[in-house]
């Protein structure tokens, strides 16, 4: 007969987020931080790097980028010091972050693809760094789906 003391075979313990540098960026899903800090960094670095011509599309991804990358790099920031340890909704509110910036990372990818296409005959530099961007804004929203 079984024991009381076990627990059932469905109850499952999540791991905790592993402590030191080194261990949060050797294990999955944490060593996708820092690409998607640096896709992140690139996207809107590069929207940035060209003339604006269309406010409202490279407006929208220039928010998206922007916002998500302090907020990750928030969220790296709290992993390493050990802020998550005191609110016990952490993973609910990491699960929340995600699955939000992934859906306006996508909408984003979209606007800068349509945004590079439109450039396309006026400015062959502009275009260049447009194609750039929107390489990097689909591989950011990628690094998201974690």
């Amino acid at each position: 007969m079984a024991s009381r003391d076990t627990p059932p075979a469905t109850s499952y313990a999540p791991p905790d987020v592993p402590s030191g540098v080194a261990a949060l960026f050797l294990t999955i899903p944490f060593a996708f931080f820092l690409p998607e800090l640096v896709f992140g960094f690139w996207v809107w670095t590069l929207v940035a790097a060209t003339h604006v011509a269309y406010p409202l599309l490279q407006g929208w991804v220039l928010y998206v980028s922007l916002t998500s990358f302090l907020i990750s790099l928030m969220f790296l920031m709290s992993y390493l010091f050990g802020f998550y340890k005191r609110f016990e909704s952490w993973r609910v509110l990491d699960s929340l972050y995600h699955g939000t910036t992934g859906i306006l990372y996508m909408s984003a990818s979209v606007l800068q693809a349509y945004a590079t296409i439109i450039s396309e005959g006026h400015n062959l530099s502009h275009y260049y760094i447009n194609v750039a961007a929107s390489v990097s804004d689909c591989t950011a929203t990628g690094q998201l789906h974690r």
